[in-house]
């Protein structure tokens, strides 16, 4: 059973050079639909395409001090969407940035190291997998 539909990748980053290497991987890697944002506003001003999966940074303020952070993005994405899966990305490993993520319903935490494509890779696997689950679940429930 093949597929069509890609799946589509919103990368959000105000850091464009950890944007660009972040896009040139999942290109790389796989046959993935992906937009680039360095802005949350940006980001949210495209909901609409429907994306299945968001990568957002945690900070989002380098270029504007006043910019929207990660979490009131993530926050206006469930809002607009809630089955839109957001990983969060941040440049610090501290304990109560990743509370406070998964505690504002993003899907999992990655620390911006050299092994975080990786773990995207492996995150993004997980969501397929655990949609995919949804689904049949779904399918299930409503035939009883």
């Amino acid at each position: 059973m093949k597929n069509d539909k890609k799946i589509k990748l919103f990368l959000v980053d105000d850091d464009a050079l950890f944007l660009k290497s972040l896009e040139i991987e999942f290109l790389r890697h796989a046959d993935f639909t992906i937009d680039t944002f360095a802005t949350g506003e940006l980001c949210l001003a495209n909901l609409s395409h429907d994306p299945d999966i968001i990568i957002l940074d945690y900070l989002l303020d380098s270029i504007d001090k006043n910019a929207m952070n990660g979490i009131e993005t993530l926050d206006k994405i469930k809002a607009f969407n809630p089955d839109i899966s957001v990983v969060m990305l941040s440049a610090q490993d501290k304990i109560d940035v990743a509370i406070n993520c998964m505690h504002h319903r993003a899907f999992d935490y990655v620390v911006k190291s050299e092994t975080a494509f990786i773990r995207l890779q492996k995150i993004i696997t997980t969501i397929f997998r655990y949609k995919k689950m949804e689904k049949e679940l779904n399918w299930y429930m409503e035939r009883m």
